[in-house]
């Protein structure tokens, strides 16, 4: 077959690097890619794959494109055809209704030039410009995820046709009313990337190829299906012969390129890249925990959300698992928001999830999915068949019209219940959940609100709540006597915060009763800890609480560094002795634990200080008992540099009874939203000493305090060397206990790095 009258055609054979070769030109395109800045961590180069012929390049969904200058660019006339192999990882939402381009020089507004590419949920289409036309020809049917296809479009003056072929066969068609010759662009021509893309959150160009590519030819004639399936052949033996297959792993978003960034936490879970909310759903069955999160696969921005989802054997090593749910067309085409996880009768796992779809009114209602353990036998439980229809749905009159969300499920003897997040719908009312309850888990009867606080009185509290959480709370080694009732307040005058009441459950009635009409709070950070989760350990008996770390960045920092948010520590929830909310770690963090790096008994501030001078570490675990203290604010200096120019600093005023973060030496990167002073209530009763355990994580610090409160906080220091750490006090500090371990990652690929 003549291979003349090719605009441009990218091999991607090189394998390694940033740039590729256009066999047309003869010349080298650079590929741009968001971690080639070095922003955080040295350069990294654009992900490369086996390909479908030779290697591929890896688009990341949202900063890998190549660009050639409208001038370098010879543009078609009368015939067209773009043909490529591709493998696509996700889809894109479809913006403004525009492609995911793989290759185009257009402008749609003006009808200049070409673009080819994909659209919502695998549809896919060839558009140009004609003299009076915005022509188009479109594949409805989904293109698959993580395989490879061999597309193509053609346009043809001559028969006023344009034509989609897959893998050589000719898929759709249409017509052109006027044929002519396609208008010329004046935009570049961009490989990955449409370039009338729309902007979202200031840095962020939607409308991106997420995914493998292999083999791009660009012509200026329209190729015949004989010569389509030709050109496939001649790919297939110059790989040796057989449809390529691709490497589940070669699909994933690879972890490693964001383990050395130096603000990204080791120890915490995290995404393998990109942007997380809340983690969710989780679930111990046949001897692993799963943890769901809320997930952007296509960018550190949030946007298109699918759930993510972890696999752990010890709740503190854990492995990456493939996306368990993802939008699809009919019940769920705008997102997959947040949910929970429960046992089916036969014991086989169950996801209940809000399941988005803007056509709709409500756009929100409860879906549900079922693992294929029973088919599979599959332990990580990787994969998912959702039932066709939501199986919960608002009905006018209850609740918030249009704020549905979050159901929470569990099961008490033979009746499984459900909490669904909303607001009371009342003028000046507040936030509230819906209790429904089911023998089947698909018929589902409204019970009315769960419990609904007084707005007026706590304004703080919003007009409605999300990630409603109920759960029996206990002494240590005791039966649950109480229940704890757990929210995040949303809408107007909300202070997103995770609050919680202590109370009684009423499963008769579905009604909850606080023993305290004031709400408490677990987490003093200030916005960091949120997005709450929970589940009863039937290993341990245990109440565990699952919480975001809130990240706190600009887009365009997000944009450079390629992930955004990370999860708080695991944590055991139960009574303390006096009937008040015990929190702390969950004791199997220990696993994690490398070398001791200090050890130290009865010493004052100074002789600790002393010890300390010589730590240096971004990850590490703190225990500190501060027994005889004459000073009104004491605590700890972290991510110090060496002459405290940078430093984050936990403390507690006594005088006050509050526990604190002072931030306003952070950082000396003015981009950097962390700063200020913020904090809240912690009172010790009597002499209690104070005892905190500390972690630092990179850009993550928690404290526990006396397992009555924790603080959240991030921080970013510009300094390389603000690895430091002192005690820190307005005041003599006689009798410090502290013992300091470094800490190991929480995932192999981190572990490797």
């Amino acid at each position: 077959m003549a291979m003349d009258q090719r605009i441009a055609h990218w091999r991607f054979n090189e394998g390694t690097g940033h740039e590729t070769a256009d066999l047309v030109t003869g010349g080298k395109d650079s590929i741009q890619f968001a971690l080639r800045k070095g922003r955080f961590q040295s350069p990294q180069d654009p992900d490369w794959k086996k390909g479908a012929a030779g290697s591929a390049l890896s688009f990341d969904g949202y900063s890998t494109f190549i660009r050639k200058p409208a001038d370098q660019v010879r543009q078609p006339e009368g015939q067209l055809t773009i043909a490529a192999w591709i493998a696509p990882r996700t889809f894109d939402f479809g913006m403004d209704n525009r492609l995911s381009a793989v290759v185009n020089q257009h402008h749609r507004e003006l009808g200049q030039g070409y673009v080819f590419g994909l659209f919502r949920h695998g549809a896919w289409s060839l558009q140009v410009g004609l003299d009076d036309e915005w022509a188009q020809v479109w594949c409805l049917d989904p293109l698959p995820l993580h395989e490879w296809s061999f597309i193509a479009g053609v346009y043809d003056c001559q028969s006023a046709s344009m034509k989609l072929y897959l893998n050589g066969e000719e898929v759709s068609a249409a017509a052109v009313e006027r044929p002519s010759a396609i208008r010329p662009s004046t935009e570049d021509l961009l490989v990955g990337r449409n370039n009338q893309g729309v902007v979202l959150a200031e840095s962020f160009i939607m409308n991106h190829f997420d995914g493998l590519m292999d083999e791009l030819i660009v012509y200026d004639r329209a190729l015949t299906r004989e010569e389509l399936v030709a050109l496939k052949e001649q790919h297939i033996r110059d790989a040796g012969g057989g449809m390529p297959r691709i490497a589940p792993q070669d699909m994933e978003i690879p972890r490693r390129q964001f383990s050395n960034d130096r603000h990204r936490p080791q120890y915490h879970l995290s995404p393998p890249g990109h942007w997380m909310n809340e983690p969710h759903a989780p679930i111990f069955f046949d001897g692993r925990y799963h943890l769901f999160y809320q997930y952007n696969p296509s960018g550190p921005f949030w946007h298109y959300i699918h759930w993510g989802h972890w696999v752990s054997e010890d709740l503190a090593h854990w492995r990456d698992v493939s996306i368990a749910l993802r939008p699809e067309p009919g019940l769920d085409p705008d997102g997959i928001w947040s949910g929970s996880a429960c046992l089916d009768a036969e014991g086989i796992p169950v996801l209940f999830y809000t399941a988005g779809d803007l056509q709709q009114k409500p756009s929100q209602s409860v879906g549900l999915a079922r693992s294929t353990y029973l088919e599979d036998g599959d332990r990580d439980l990787a994969r998912w068949v959702k039932h066709p229809v939501p199986v919960i749905a608002q009905e006018p009159g209850v609740g918030l019209f249009g704020e549905f969300r979050d159901p929470f499920v569990w099961r008490e003897e033979e009746v499984w219940y459900a909490l669904v997040g909303t607001g009371t719908g009342d003028e000046g009312g507040g936030g509230t959940a819906m209790v429904y309850t089911s023998g089947n888990l698909i018929d589902w009867t409204f019970r009315g609100p769960l419990y609904t606080s007084d707005y007026a009185a706590y304004p703080y509290l919003g007009t409605a709540w999300e990630l409603p959480v109920l759960l029996p709370i206990a002494r240590r080694g005791q039966q649950a006597e109480k229940h704890i009732f757990i929210i995040c307040p949303w809408g107007q005058g909300a202070k997103v915060e995770v609050n919680y009441w202590i109370g009684t459950w009423d499963r008769l009635t579905c009604r909850f009763v606080p023993d305290h009409e004031e709400p408490g709070l677990i987490d003093v950070g200030d916005f960091h800890f949120t997005g709450p989760s929970g589940m009863v350990d039937p290993e341990s008996g245990r109440t565990l609480l699952f919480t975001i770390a809130q990240g706190e960045r600009t887009p365009e920092i997000d944009y450079d560094c390629g992930w955004s948010h990370s999860a708080g520590m695991p944590l055991s929830l139960f009574l303390r002795e006096d009937g008040g909310l015990g929190i702390e770690p969950v004791e199997e963090i220990a696993l994690l634990r490398g070398n001791k790096l200090y050890e130290a008994s009865g010493l004052s501030m100074k002789e600790v200080n002393a010890g300390l001078s010589g730590i240096r570490s971004d990850a590490m675990e703190i225990r500190i008992t501060f027994n005889t203290v004459m000073a009104e604010r004491y605590g700890l200096s972290l991510r110090r540099s060496p002459d405290g120019e940078e430093e984050t600093i936990l403390y507690y005023n006594r005088a006050d009874g509050m526990l604190m973060v002072n931030r306003e030496k952070s950082t000396l990167d003015a981009r950097e939203r962390t700063g200020g002073i913020q904090g809240g209530t912690l009172v010790l009763p009597g002499d209690e000493a104070l005892e905190l355990r500390v972690f630092v994580d990179r850009s993550l610090i928690e404290g526990y305090a006396n397992e009555r409160k924790s603080l959240t906080t991030r921080t970013y220091p510009s300094r390389t060397d603000a690895l430091g750490i002192q005690l820190w006090a307005d005041g003599p500090v006689e009798d410090v206990s502290i013992e300091i371990w470094e800490m190991t990652a929480a995932f192999d690929a981190e572990r490797q790095c």
